[in-house]
């Protein structure tokens, strides 16, 4: 769902600010959020903190989305970049674990503390970041009462005729059921970005090919297997072949036989979806797993030949919530994602979303019935399952299934900024940030696919650092200002597919609905666009309601600050790398959030430039940082390009920096002042591991 929010020219936001003239199924707010997902309620909550009236419409029975849907177990990441309001809802949930009667069926001192990396109760901050999804959106409720926000539920915009723009902006919008809403200002908080599309806004599906943004990530990854959700973390390969080994006797089901694409390519599939399965062990509160209508062994035969394989981590990722429940998501190369099926989800009509949310509800249904009762499921693995089922006290208006299919990512927003893995990694300035993320680049598997080798693999499974935290634009908010300019989207931001599988963590879109809340004020405030919003009043406002727009506080425990070093340094980060370069981390002492290193190629195709614009002209030395070890180059070739032309080094990374263990001087050198500094690296005729990390340039006098 979504706040979006536009300033008029002033005589029409007079005439919409009073309610003469309206039909009788007209409503009229300074804001109209459309969506009641956990950016909806922020962005409510702040638009009314700011004076202004607010609404709440859009198809959600249920306030929060993911939050409230099953997803207790939150990916944070680095929890000090959540300020404002998101950290408000982690401080009430808090309050919630605070009173007796919320343990209903551990005491605290049973659950344990233990989370994602950090405390799951932080006592000293007042903040808990693992809850039952029932306390979740009785937080959300009691916003919604403590605000007197209007909350209309139920309610489906009309996708063809429902937005009347005028001049630019949205008039007002039209649900199925007749109810119009209008509006200065107006937000889609929805997964699936209704609005931002019938409104007319330029938005994406699928995966971009590398070449649209330079991303190392985007695209097809055929033959990138991170985390273990692929065939390679089973102990042998698996035919796809109904008799193994034989393509004559058909595929087995939820298998694609089409080819997966060329590696970095874009296409137009989406990352698998999932319901965030709520679990419990306690017989008190337990029901067994249902037999699903429409359940279908054979769906299940690759499970059975990954079992035969040897394969034994279902229970991977049931993490553990209060009251013997848990947080359950997907783990494995045949788990509870539902890959393949969702890819015309984004844009399909109401009718067609329904049919396949209802598809991923009987597959993973069924995925716990086959686990805990087909006899040829092993015993070990089917007796755990027979332990758990589902708790009686959770979504109870929903046979204690989810109400919300965990959509990690639909349409995202093409708006004035578009964020990308090189923001997200560092290796470029973000402008005007209103929040920030900070959880690894993570994408789903986007499909399941036959290799060239007669086997099954599993594609598009992503996790990549972004090396501590990173900020988010405004421009990635706020439409073109061309096609609306009283429109956010703090959750179908204006992303890349890579960067978005990091932007798209709960505690990120409440942020981001904080902010884009505060925009929409201040632009009503103004009479102006919102891609006009001075960014000097917006930030002031932001950082007085706690948001939190940069990071300087610790990183990783082997990482130097840039901040903290002398001269001019350039990280390897931002630098110019082209063949194949791999980052790490594994060093006791770096620049920055790691370093890079390539594989002892030693056949010149892997190549570094580190550039840097010196303050004026005159004599630099320049020093060179890299992690010693023993399996480096000892003849790594550094070339400096300076005034008077070029000069190459050999270094001998097999020995330790001799300034402060991190930096080699490389001499004193002349720049001048009409072109960029540079320092070149290449992989030609080394003898061992090449290693990239920092330049650095101190003036001399």
């Amino acid at each position: 769902s979504s706040l979006v929010t536009g300033v008029a020219i002033l005589a029409v936001a007079t005439f919409l600010s009073t309610p003469e003239g309206l039909a009788q199924n007209d409503e009229s707010y300074d804001v109209v959020i459309y969506g009641g997902t956990s950016a909806g309620v922020i962005a409510a909550v702040q638009a009314k903190k700011m004076g202004k009236t607010a609404v709440i419409v859009g198809p959600d029975v249920h306030l929060g989305g993911l939050s409230s849907g099953g997803l207790g177990w939150t990916d944070t990441g680095n929890k000090a970049v959540i300020g404002g309001l998101s950290r408000d809802f982690y401080h009430r949930i808090w309050k919630e674990y605070q009173k007796p009667d919320t343990w209903k069926w551990q005491k605290p001192e049973e659950y344990g503390n233990k989370g994602q990396g950090t405390k799951a109760m932080d006592g000293e901050n007042r903040t808990m970041w693992i809850f039952e999804p029932s306390v979740a959106e009785r937080v959300f409720e009691s916003y919604i009462e403590e605000f007197d926000i209007p909350v209309h539920r139920d309610e489906w915009l009309d996708r063809e005729n429902g937005v009347e723009l005028k001049d630019g902006r949205i008039v007002s919008i039209t649900m199925l059921s007749g109810r119009k809403f209008r509006g200065k200002m107006f937000m889609d908080a929805t997964y699936e970005g209704d609005l931002i599309a019938t409104a007319g806004v330029d938005y994406h599906v699928g995966r971009e090919g590398k070449d649209v943004y330079g991303e190392e990530w985007n695209g097809v990854q055929t033959g990138v297997l991170h985390h273990r959700h692929h065939f390679g973390a089973v102990d042998k390969p698996i035919s796809p072949y109904k008799v193994p080994g034989d393509p004559s006797s058909g595929v087995l089901p939820r298998i694609s036989t089409e080819h997966p694409g060329e590696k970095h390519a874009g296409d137009d599939k989406v990352q698998a979806y999932c319901f965030r399965m709520c679990l419990t062990d306690n017989p008190e509160n337990r029901i067994p797993f249902p037999k699903p209508e429409g359940y279908d062994p054979d769906q299940y035969e690759l499970l059975l030949r990954i079992f035969d394989a040897g394969w034994r981590e279902t229970f991977g990722k049931l993490d553990p919530i209060p009251n013997h429940k848990t947080d359950t998501n997907n783990h494995g190369p045949f788990s509870t994602d539902n890959i393949g099926y969702n890819y015309d989800y984004p844009e399909a009509s109401y009718e067609r979303r329904k049919e396949i949310i209802k598809e991923h509800e009987t597959y993973q249904k069924g995925w716990l019935y086959f686990i805990a009762n087909d006899p040829r499921v092993p015993e070990e693995v089917q007796k755990e399952m027979q332990r758990w089922g589902l708790p009686k006290d959770e979504f109870t208006d929903n046979g204690n299934w989810s109400h919300q299919l965990y959509i990690r990512e639909a349409r995202r927003m093409v708006g004035k900024f578009v964020m990308t893995e090189h923001e997200l990694q560092k290796k470029r300035p973000t402008p005007e940030s209103v929040g920030m993320g900070s959880y690894t680049i993570d994408s789903h598997n986007v499909q399941r696919y036959i290799t060239p080798e007669g086997y099954v693999q599993n594609e598009g499974d992503i996790g990549v650092s972004t090396y501590g935290p990173y900020e988010i634009a405004y421009g990635s908010l706020v439409p073109k200002k061309e096609q609306c300019t009283n429109l956010f989207a703090p959750v179908c931001v204006s992303s890349s597919h890579i960067a978005f599988g990091s932007i798209r963590m709960e505690p990120v879109f409440m942020i981001l609905g904080q902010s884009a809340a505060t925009a929409a004020a201040l632009a009503i405030d103004s009479g102006i666009a919102v891609q006009d919003v001075p960014y000097a009043e917006l930030r002031e406002k932001l950082l007085k309601d706690g948001q939190i727009l940069e990071y300087d506080g610790p990183i990783h425990r082997a990482g130097v600050m840039i901040k903290d070093l002398e001269g001019i340094v350039v990280d390897d980060l931002q630098a110019e790398k082209k063949g194949p370069w791999k980052s790490s981390g594994a060093a006791k002492k770096y620049v920055g959030h790691g370093y890079h290193h390539e594989d002892k190629a030693a056949d010149g195709n892997s190549t570094v430039t580190f550039a840097a614009t010196l303050p004026e002209p005159g004599k630099y030395e320049v020093r060179l940082a890299y992690p010693q070890n023993k399996n480096r180059a000892t003849n790594a070739p550094v070339t400096i390009h300076h005034a008077g032309g070029a000069e190459t080094v050999s270094v001998d990374q097999t020995k330790t920096p001799p300034i402060d263990d991190l930096f080699l001087s490389l001499g004193e050198f002349e720049f001048a002042g009409d072109a960029p500094a540079k320092v070149t690296i290449v992989n030609k005729g080394t003898d061992g591991y090449l290693v990239i990390d920092a330049v650095q340039w101190i003036a001399k006098d």
